[in-house]
């Protein structure tokens, strides 16, 4: 780590902020990975708040020559967002998204997802025209900055034909809006000499009529390499070709600081199938009558593609029964606004179909289930492979394209390459309509001889492109890794007009440098990333970052893919003797890391190769949990029917005295002790609740009722009945009677002391509690439910740690009480009343287990209007954490807690105690279960 030199303060005060800038060793690290297989740590990292924070960085930048990379989702496989220089982080602050003209044009800030825009133009029945894999991590900011493209949207729709105008911040510190009505003459006013230059270029290309028919055939596909010089050919006035110019500029032109885009109608109806051939030529050989068919997508899987499906059990069913050779698949989705016109294509389908050498029939559906079990094979084929390789070497997706007429002739030469030069698991699939495929290989750059196999397959595989007359860069940006290769693309001609356009941009060569652009014909070759073997938990990480947007720490500290790269950033520190930065790394991450994870498993949901970061943040919670913690903790599990009835009788004593008179001693107690063991009182916590108690409801018993714990500690929202009488109340009304297992008062899932990592106790409490469970269902004669959607999976999955030693407990069925309740109550129940208009909470819990479905037919079944704000998230409240450390859940539910604000409803819903409790907290309103929401409008009507 390189020291500061007066970098920070001079930053700071170019910003006017201090805290926008941050130049420790952690922010540091943390801030210097992304998907691609390039590592290189920044010398600061800058959080700006607005577009006014980045003109005054970029004026100071160019003043000063520092090199300034902006980074949003960090998904970018190329390299184009790192730097050893100034890396600025354009996705804390830059998220807005404003809907326009009934969802027919949007504008967004560059940090938002395509996920998060496309969610809330659905109800408008439109959505973004590109449509990347990576949805759920990628930001318009690298959308526009990579040219994005995706599955369906080629080139017709991509983000250069659907953005209709930005507001741009130049290098000079310009902010320019393309959008206003004389945006040409103010930039001829502002910029004279870049709108002098931007019109000669156009002059240029258009009167040499080689040059203009070359940038015409090269743009003709997917084309990311180099710039988007099509802008100008394309576009008249120089605000309009240097709009169309910041896209696919990768950040080396300025800032895009807000877009504007029109979308495209959403299809909602669709069929899907999967063509399998003999052989790859057969497959592309029958792409011309299946693209005229109307085909949206036709996405192509080789034979290694297909076998390694096969490793993946969800995949395996949906994949054809006979031993593949050199088969290849395509998988074929239509769509339609409507059902007449899906009809007219699958009518037309079916006539090509027929003349098509098959292997077997293939089936051309509309039913969801069997067609996201076909999308998930082709989805899950980077997680697949990735998650399959060697330790300690480092996933590389690439993407070419080529005329569609060369796609066999090409895939053919990439499988020759990966047989010369030893990539004996490669694989090759992607967008076979397009001609753009990706192919993805796995190397250790950690050595040398690898190195020199990475360099010759690269110059090979750059060579079999180009004589197909293709590029080598269709989606993912030129990056470092083809940098040098854009000339040799272009030719001298169009690559000069590239130069120019940079220099005119960025006279001064601060925006991203060596990126796009490059004079170093060995740059794809520096600053490779290594990935050394750290922990099992974590070593298949392959840091694309997809599991960031649904973390809950990610405003506040990190995140998951952030806690694996300080994790790896220790072990090379530690390899290479630098403890001095092992230190401050390591005292950094207890905070940073261990104290502020809510180990909610959310990650998990979004991780392609399906990796729980909580289950490494337990684990080094369990190395560094304090004596007292852990006896405090250990003695509970032994005496917790006490234990709960003192928290509980705490919190409703600590209601009836004046706040100061708790508060003062309690911040006493967390200084002393720690803030990671005493939890923080405030005035919002609930009176605690009623205690549990064991016996049956009626006669004649249908399931086991396991009331939870936090039932017990914390009481009901103010005026709720509480979940555990309101589910009661319900199965009494449905004819159902319940049991509650003997001893319940005693019993606990065990997530207290699984995600404190104490093993011991943890296994000491749900052994107990099982046992009693088992006892109590009859042998898992009667099914469980349990009243809380956290400790329901805290019950199934100390279920499932149990089976090795307890095969029989394979029998028990736990159940959560929503999806109980929707199943087997709702059906005989009747409710005549509905309010108007409610808003639902789902939790961590509900979402990992599938339960938010049912959870929402819940309340439906009570209003007329239920909405699930867009920007919902885990509250990060995870037990105790939200009172250990509120900062935590403040930072998750902020935005959640704004959304919900801005409209009124009848009713607040969710269905977890303390993610009530948390969202109560964000939003002032008091959150119920929704099962209490349900007994109310029933008591009412009967």
């Amino acid at each position: 780590m390189q020291p500061d030199n007066g970098l920070g303060a001079a930053l700071s005060a170019a910003i006017g902020r201090a805290d926008a800038v941050s130049v420790s060793a952690f922010d540091r690290v943390i801030a210097a990975v992304d998907a691609s297989h390039y590592l290189i740590t920044p010398a600061a990292v800058v959080t700006p708040r607005d577009k006014e924070e980045v003109a005054r960085l970029l004026h100071h930048a160019s003043r000063t020559g520092e090199p300034v990379t902006f980074r949003s989702g960090g998904t970018s496989l190329s390299g184009q967002a790192t730097t050893g220089n100034i890396l600025v982080d354009t996705r804390r602050h830059f998220r807005g998204i404003e809907v326009l003209d009934s969802g027919a044009r949007v504008r967004v800030e560059p940090g938002a997802t395509v996920r998060q825009v496309n969610a809330r133009l659905r109800r408008h029945g439109r959505k973004l025209g590109p449509d990347p894999a990576s949805e759920i991590a990628c930001t318009i900011g690298g959308v526009i900055a990579n040219n994005s493209s995706g599955m369906a949207c080629g080139i017709a729709q991509n983000t250069y034909q659907t953005l209709e105008s930005a507001v741009i911040v130049l290098a000079s510190g310009t902010i320019l809006d393309s959008a206003a009505p004389d945006a040409d003459d103010r930039l001829r006013h502002q910029e004279p000499e870049l709108w002098q230059a931007l019109a000669d270029l156009r002059q240029k290309a258009n009167e040499d009529d080689s040059v203009r028919g070359e940038i015409i055939r090269q743009f003709a596909i997917k084309n990311t390499m180099g710039y988007g010089v099509n802008a100008l050919i394309d576009h008249a006035t120089p605000v309009q070709m240097l709009t169309h110019l910041m896209i696919g500029s990768e950040g080396t032109l300025g800032f895009v600081a807000e877009a504007t885009f029109r979308t495209v109608p959403l299809h909602k109806h669709a069929a899907t199938t999967l063509l399998v051939f003999e052989t790859l030529r057969a497959a592309t050989d029958a792409l011309v009558g299946i693209v005229a068919s109307g085909a949206a997508t036709v996405e192509l899987m080789d034979a290694a593609s297909l076998r390694a499906a096969l490793m993946d059990p969800e995949s395996r069913t949906a994949l054809p029964s006979f031993q593949i050779v050199d088969n290849c698949a395509l998988l074929v989705e239509y769509q339609s606004a409507t059902p007449e016109g899906l009809a007219e294509h699958i009518a037309a389908a079916a006539t090509i179909f027929d003349g098509l050498p098959l292997v077997e029939r293939p089936r051309l559906s509309e039913d969801p289930t069997f067609r996201a079990s076909l999308w998930h094979i082709r989805k899950g084929l980077y997680a697949t492979i990735a998650g399959a390789r060697p330790s300690g070497t480092t996933a590389l997706l690439e993407d070419i394209a080529v005329p569609v007429g060369k796609l066999s002739e090409t895939c053919a030469g990439l499988q020759t390459l990966f047989a010369v030069h030893g990539y004996a698991d490669a694989v090759i699939f992607g967008h076979a309509k397009d001609g753009n495929i990706h192919f993805l290989i796995n190397e250790d750059f950690g050595s040398a001889t690898n190195l020199v196999r990475y360099r010759a397959f690269t110059e090979d595989m750059v060579d079999l492109v180009l004589r197909a007359g293709g590029t080598l860069k269709a989606e993912h940006g030129t990056g470092k890794i083809m940098a040098p290769f854009v000339s040799r693309q272009y030719g001298e001609a169009i690559y000069s007009l590239m130069v120019t356009i940079k220099r005119a941009f960025d006279p001064m060569g601060v925006l991203n440098p060596d990126t796009v652009l490059t004079e170093d014909a060995d740059l794809h070759l520096r600053n490779l990333k290594s990935t050394p073997s750290v922990e099992t938990e974590v070593d298949r990480c392959v840091e694309c970052g997809y599991c960031e947007p649904v973390c809950p720490s990610k405003d506040l500290t990190t995140t998951p893919r952030q806690r694996i790269v300080v994790r790896r950033a220790i072990a090379e520190a530690d390899a290479k003797g630098d403890s001095a930065l092992v230190r401050e790394l390591s005292r950094a991450q207890q905070y940073e890391v261990v104290d502020t994870c809510a180990v909610d498993g959310m990650c998990q949901t979004a991780c392609p190769v399906s990796i729980n970061t909580g289950d490494l943040v337990r684990r080094l919670r369990s190395e560094t949990v304090g004596a007292g913690s852990s006896a405090v903790w250990n003695t509970a599990v032994t005496a917790w029917k006490p234990m709960t009835r003192v928290a509980s009788t705490a919190l409703t004593l600590a209601a009836a005295v004046p706040p100061p008179l708790i508060q003062g001693p309690n911040r006493v107690a967390r200084h002393l002790l720690g803030d990671d063991t005493v939890p923080l009182w405030s005035p919002d916590l609930p009176r605690g609740g009623a205690r549990r108690i064991s016996g049956s409801t009626s006669t004649d018993v249908e399931a086991v009722f396991f009331q939870a714990c936090v039932g017990t500690m914390f009481g009901p929202s103010e005026g709720g009945p509480g979940v555990a009488t309101s589910f009661e109340a319900l199965a009494a009304r449905a004819g159902i009677g319940l049991v509650r297992p003997e001893g319940v008062e005693s019993l606990c899932c065990g997530t207290p002391w699984k995600s404190k990592g104490l093993v011991d106790s943890y296994k000491v409490m749900v052994d107990r509690t099982l046992t009693a469970l088992w006892r109590a269902s009859d042998h898992g004669g009667l099914p469980i439910v349990c009243d809380n959607s956290s400790c329901s999976e805290g019950l199934i999955l100390a279920l499932e740690g149990a089976l090795a030693g307890h095969p029989e407990y394979s029998a028990m069925k736990l159940i959560d009480a929503v999806d109980y309740t929707a199943k087997a109550l709702l059906p005989r129940l009747d409710v005549d009343r509905k309010l108007a208009r409610i808003v639902v909470h789902p939790t961590c819990s509900s979402t990992r287990a599938g339960s938010n479905t049912h959870l929402l037919e819940l309340a439906a079944a009570v209003s007329d209007t239920v909405t699930v704000p867009d920007d919902w998230s885990c509250c990060a409240f995870a037990g105790d954490r939200g009172m250990l450390h509120p900062e935590l859940t403040r930072s998750a539910t902020r935005r959640e807690g704004e959304e919900v604000n801005s409209s009124s409803y009848d009713a607040y819903v969710s269905c977890n105690r303390t993610c009530e409790i948390g969202m109560t907290r964000a939003t002032g309103h008091p959150y119920q279960h929704v099962l209490e929401v349900l007994d109310a409008m029933i008591r009412r009507t009967k």
